[in-house]
């Protein structure tokens, strides 16, 4: 059988590599529909949530895998359920809110019930009506309730975070992971039990796929972010390190404070750079080193398709990529420490949480320049995008002058695509 190809019109990107995407891979509708099947609902796993947001027995959370809104549920035996939010019965989204407590899963409409494993339970009038000596209704006779449970999606844990998959197929969390990114991964969840500080919620006009971007790309925070440059959290001088998973559709941006030279190496020209700049509350640079950090002091992880994972200084979150159109999606930020964390440490990390989220005093350039790359996208569909800083290969590096990541990501994009 022939198969057509997916891309709508003659690509720019005809030449080997990933360093140059046409602007349509943000834009066309279609292909963002088969991104949707391909990524977020086969073949991968997408994050849900923390255990510690589901700590006892029927509490949930409502959130979303791609579109598709999905329960996660803390059962009786201790396990977690991830369910979707569709009613057996008549497709109902049955739960609304975003948080709760349940003893059972039950849909508003026709009061079709489930446990908090899915199973339906209970159906009104299943075996109909008594009136004037006679049975009316009901459902028919071969009618089984095992037959009509909810959606149950297939479940991985480790260290306290939660990813599921549509796909019961999908290769073991490990092995998607990869033992380079996995090392990362445990080093930030590393068994200590997780306590839930707060979040953030914002919808950013831009394609999904620019947040994955933004989080590989150590180009631009010594040159966007003030904060980064001018107080030295992040600068492109620092001891760092890029690595990415055999698949290179995984990603950890790694690097160490206060390694880097003399300030006007990295600072001469930089608009952002704003030496006389004061901070009011200094407790936002009250840092203190962790001992599971083990030398650097932030460690970004992007695990493809859906999260973020971030460690910058004493600030710990989670960034969740929710789809929401082509052109639009939802980022929800889940700021969490350790149950074992001092009174001091907590406070701390929510003050440093001020640099991140929607207002951020960081995070909210990101927002910005990524619904202005889309206006600039839309506006001119037939052109692309340039990633060849530092060449145009692929490859682990020991510097962050490079935009090894997203050409990375995108030759892993390209091979799922096009097949």
């Amino acid at each position: 059988m022939n198969k057509q190809p997916i891309f709508p019109i003659k690509p720019v990107w005809d030449q080997p590599g990933s360093s140059r995407i046409p602007f349509w891979a943000y834009t066309d509708t279609d292909l963002y529909k088969r991104e949707l099947e391909r990524f977020f609902y086969q073949n991968h796993w997408c994050y849900v949530g923390l255990e510690a947001e589901v700590p006892n027995h029927g509490d949930f959370k409502r959130t979303v895998i791609g579109e598709r809104s999905v329960v996660m549920v803390r059962r009786e035996d201790g396990g977690i359920s991830v369910v979707e939010n569709v009613c057996a019965h008549r497709g109902m989204q049955f739960c609304r809110e975003r948080h709760g407590n349940k003893k059972e899963l039950v849909c508003p409409y026709h009061q079709w019930n489930y446990n908090l494993n899915g199973d339906l339970q209970g159906v009104p009038f299943r075996r109909g009506v008594k009136q004037d000596g006679k049975v009316n209704g009901g459902m028919p006779k071969d009618f089984k309730t095992e037959e009509n449970s909810l959606t149950k999606l297939k479940v991985a844990t480790r260290g306290g975070v939660v990813f599921a998959s549509f796909d019961h197929d999908v290769e073991p969390l490990e092995d998607f992971l990869g033992p380079e990114i996995l090392s990362y991964f445990d080093r930030l969840f590393n068994g200590r039990p997780l306590k839930i500080l707060g979040y953030n919620r914002q919808r950013i006009p831009g394609n999904w796929k620019l947040m994955q971007e933004n989080i590989k790309d150590p180009y631009h925070p010594g040159l966007l972010h003030t904060w980064f440059v001018t107080y030295g959290l992040w600068r492109a001088d620092n001891k760092s390190s890029l690595r990415m998973d055999a698949h290179c559709r995984h990603a950890a941006m790694i690097s160490t404070r206060g390694t880097g030279g003399q300030k006007a190496e990295v600072t001469a020209g930089v608009t952002s750079f704003k030496e006389s700049m004061e901070i009011e509350d200094k407790r936002l640079l009250d840092i203190v080193p962790e001992s599971w950090w083990g030398g650097p002091t932030a460690v970004m992880m992007t695990v493809f398709p859906s999260v973020i994972f971030q460690q910058q200084v004493n600030s710990v979150s989670t960034r969740h990529i929710q789809p929401n159109g082509n052109g639009s999606f939802d980022f929800v930020w889940t700021h969490f420490g350790f149950e074992d964390d001092s009174e001091e440490m907590t406070q701390r990390r929510l003050i440093q949480a001020n640099l991140f989220g929607p207002a951020g005093f960081v995070s909210a350039d990101d927002g910005e320049v990524i619904e202005f790359s889309q206006q600039g996208f839309e506006q001119k569909p037939f052109h692309r995008a340039l990633a060849e800083l530092g060449g145009t290969e692929c490859e682990d590096t020991e510097h962050m002058v490079t935009e090894t990541l997203i050409r990375g990501m995108y030759n892993y994009w390209r091979k799922v695509m096009e097949v």
